[in-house]
């Protein structure tokens, strides 16, 4: 049966998790009350979610097996980096299982649609006439003008529907119309569509950037050291840092600050007073210097360490059905 929903967030964890067929970790970058919502449309093949966050933030994600999933900006918005390049008007991002970094400059407003490789592979046949190819849309794909603006009508349709009228959705013969439009509409942009490639160097970075973020996770609570991490990733200093600046839009170093902050302020959300303290979290995380640590999480937070750990705990919880007002950045 096909069904859509909308939630709303005031903290990025529960709004990562939320994300269907991809796991995504997202780290705001600067001072602000965070606010995410999203839009998901389920219908018997077709996925559909759109999102839009308010701050400025960058995240690594990958795509779990089972979906093949296409990306877009469904609105005019400042600049946004996939992967360390700049994403334009109009094209479509085939989004693969391999470590992926978007960086956002506020206001965020991202499309996604998939469908299962074989269902893939099937519409293909029926639509174009053709096996489809699913190594063609490793990369980005340029659409027609024509094809991806009736694309994006349908995806917002199909947004409005969700807010407005969910019940649409659960009329099947109705839903399906809308699914098998939406279909032949993907296929078209996907089959007729201008693939671009990615040149060598930009793939280097990017296996440097994904052997980086490897690292990482096998050393979540280590305090780390840029000669040691760069012996791990195999690459000199200025290598690595230039991969991080292009996929990141920081250093290598900063990154890993501002990775272990959100963890530390996660754990802090989490945590009774009562059985921790802000030290024993810090350190866990590696920061070992706490008054420094102070001041950086004050300076990204806006609060104290110690202020996030003595909220109740009603303060911090989410309420995924509670309309939030997104305010334009920018």
């Amino acid at each position: 049966m096909a069904w859509s929903k909308v939630l709303s967030f005031s903290d990025p964890f529960p709004y990562q998790t939320s994300v269907r067929a991809a796991d995504m970790k997202i780290f705001p970058t600067v001072k602000g009350e965070f606010r995410g919502q999203v839009t998901q449309i389920v219908m018997n093949e077709l996925w559909m979610q759109r999102f839009h966050e308010n701050l400025p933030r960058v995240h690594k994600g990958t795509v779990r097996p089972g979906r093949k999933i296409f990306s877009f900006l469904s609105q005019v918005q400042p600049e946004v980096y996939h992967c360390g390049r700049l994403l334009a008007q109009g094209e479509l991002i085939a989004e693969d299982y391999e470590v992926q970094h978007v960086r956002t400059m506020g206001d965020f407003h991202l499309g996604c649609i998939s469908l299962a490789p074989e269902e893939l592979v099937r519409a293909s046949k029926a639509i174009a006439g053709c096996e489809f190819d699913i190594e063609r849309t490793k990369r980005s794909i340029r659409p027609s003008p024509d094809l991806m603006r009736r694309l994006l009508e349908l995806h917002e349709t199909a947004e409005r529907l969700a807010k407005t009228t969910p019940e649409f959705f659960e009329l099947p013969e109705v839903a399906r119309a809308f699914e098998q439009q939406s279909i032949h509409v993907l296929i078209r942009c996907l089959t007729e569509g201008i693939v671009s490639t990615t040149n060598s160097g930009a793939l280097r970075k990017e296996s440097i950037v994904a052997r980086f973020e490897e690292f990482l996770e096998a050393n979540p609570n280590s305090p780390l050291y840029l000669t040691e991490v760069c012996a791990a990733v195999g690459v000199a200093e200025r290598t690595l840092r230039f991969a991080c600046e292009e996929h990141v839009g920081m250093g290598p170093i900063r990154y890993l600050n501002l990775r272990r902050m959100h963890l530390v302020r996660r754990a802090l959300v989490r945590a009774l007073p009562s059985t921790v303290t802000v030290t024993r979290i810090a350190t866990d995380y590696g920061f070992w210097e706490l008054g420094r640590f102070a001041v950086a999480y004050r300076t990204l937070f806006g609060e104290m360490p110690s202020e996030t750990l003595k909220r109740p705990p009603d303060d911090q919880r989410d309420f995924p059905n509670r309309p939030l007002l997104l305010q334009r950045s920018g």
